[in-house]
């Protein structure tokens, strides 16, 4: 493989999310200028629901449920109406995590997809229970891909702000112990009081990372100031997604990591999370964590400094982060460090072999096959991308198995296939294996089980 066929291969696959028919060839110009031209915001379909469309929705069903039970109707209505009701909820699901998936596939810049998967994935919210199954997808679309290449501060802040942050994590129902809800209401006195769940995670997997050396006493203080970040109730309010409720918000000044906060209302708690997204232990968790992602499971420890150093220089900047990533020697190695997940193999594996239509039903199955289906990570700190989490013996014969039913599908030559993804020399030994297969059906599953193709 040529110098520049390498680093175009590179470009595309370890950067992006596999190269489409051509990509290499415009890779090849100048991979570091093709990549950072990527680094544009990326565009959802509008006519998908938005989370307050979820929950505009969610209520009229909720208000037929109410009814139903006022008027007493048979068993029978009241199962066809909650019938209803899931149907919606799962395929408003689907649609929305359906449509991420299918359009970093066609996208042009594959670079900027990746990176909001990262980002969702950092900020991971679990499709559990009603609610949470029709508003987890709305978070990447509505929080983080609006702030793909901004500050990190201004990510943070919208995420936490997001209904569906503040319901997983159960903030909406976080209020002061001292707050005015709380000395005049008896049923606060009964259970209804601060949740540290939200400022956990947000110092654990947000911000500072596990050993970002904040204490018990720093989860409570933030805790306390974002009480009253809640989530409006659309059929007993004018409102739905975020509402701050001044009255559940825990009074007095705050201290988090030595520092006091003396803002009143909701302005404390921003003033909290901007604190911490500007924090140098934020920036060595995060840039470590990104050169792990795009990288290697094993980051090298001066490109993560030099990416901490361009994060300290512009604000934590998201966007003049990942230039100097791409800018960066280091991140250019020919070894292929990364192994695929199930995600990143079956966006790559589409994009090399295009097809006119993807189901979602089939997308579904085969991401739950493969044990990665969108937003079920089951846990706030979301899916691994480290080879010892998805290359064990079982998880091999699934891909063995999908590849092979996918490829007896598929009429594309495979030589030209690899030489469109992968560019491999004539004298390498699987460019030698792939055309030399006995039939175009074996010559496609060696391609797509390569070592090549199964690492970035």
């Amino acid at each position: 493989m040529s110098t520049t066929n390498s680093k175009a291969t590179i470009a595309a696959n370890r950067f992006g999310l596999g190269a489409k028919p051509g990509e290499l060839e415009l890779a090849k110009q100048n991979p570091k200028k093709w990549l950072a031209a990527q680094l544009t915001p990326v565009v959802f379909d509008q006519n998908l629901p938005s989370s307050n469309d979820v929950f505009l929705q969610l209520s009229k069903y909720q208000a037929i449920k109410r009814q139903n039970k006022k008027n007493k109707v048979s068993e029978e209505q009241d199962k066809k109406d909650n019938k209803v009701r899931q149907k919606f909820i799962q395929t408003t699901y689907r649609k929305l995590a359906s449509d991420t998936f299918v359009q970093s596939i066609n996208s042009d810049n594959s670079l900027a997809w990746r990176l909001l998967d990262f980002f969702s994935n950092h900020f991971s919210v679990s499709a559990n229970g009603n609610v949470m199954t029709a508003i987890a997808a709305t978070l990447e679309r509505e929080a983080i891909a609006a702030n793909l290449f901004n500050n990190f501060e201004d990510m943070l802040l919208a995420v936490s702000k997001h209904p569906a942050m503040l319901t997983y994590l159960n903030n909406e129902r976080s209020f002061g112990p001292n707050s005015k809800l709380a000395t005049k209401s008896k049923k606060a006195k009964k259970g209804v009081g601060l949740n540290e769940n939200l400022a956990r995670e947000i110092l654990e997997l947000h911000t500072l990372g596990v050993k970002g050396g904040y204490s018990q006493a720093d989860v409570i203080e933030l805790a306390k100031g974002i009480t009253g970040w809640s989530v409006a109730n659309s059929h007993k309010e004018d409102a739905t997604g975020f509402i701050y409720r001044a009255w559940g918000k825990e009074p007095g000044n705050r201290v988090l990591l030595g520092k006091t906060y003396k803002q009143k209302g909701i302005k404390q708690g921003e003033a909290m999370l901007k604190g911490l997204a500007n924090h140098p232990n934020t920036a060595k968790f995060i840039c470590h964590k990104l050169v792990k992602h795009f990288i290697s499971d094993n980051p090298d420890s001066q490109l993560v400094d030099i990416l901490v150093k361009r994060w300290q220089e512009t604000g934590g900047n998201i966007k003049e982060v990942m230039l100097a990533l791409i800018n960066s020697e280091q991140a250019w190695h020919v070894e292929q460090e990364k192994f695929k997940t199930p995600r990143e193999f079956l966006q790559s594996t589409y994009r090399a072999l295009p097809q006119n239509t993807i189901k979602f039903k089939q997308l579904f199955f085969t991401l739950n096959t493969f044990g990665q289906q969108p937003f079920q990570a089951g846990s706030p700190a979301g899916f691994s991308d480290e080879q010892q989490d998805w290359d064990g013996g079982n998880a091999l014969m699934s891909k063995i198995d999908w590849t092979t039913l996918y490829a007896s599908r598929i009429r594309s030559n495979a030589e030209n296939i690899m030489n469109n993804t992968l560019a491999l020399a004539s004298s390498h030994n699987t460019y030698k294996a792939v055309v030399r297969a006995e039939s175009r059906k074996q010559a496609l599953v060696m391609l797509l089980m390569s070592p090549e193709f199964l690492r970035r």
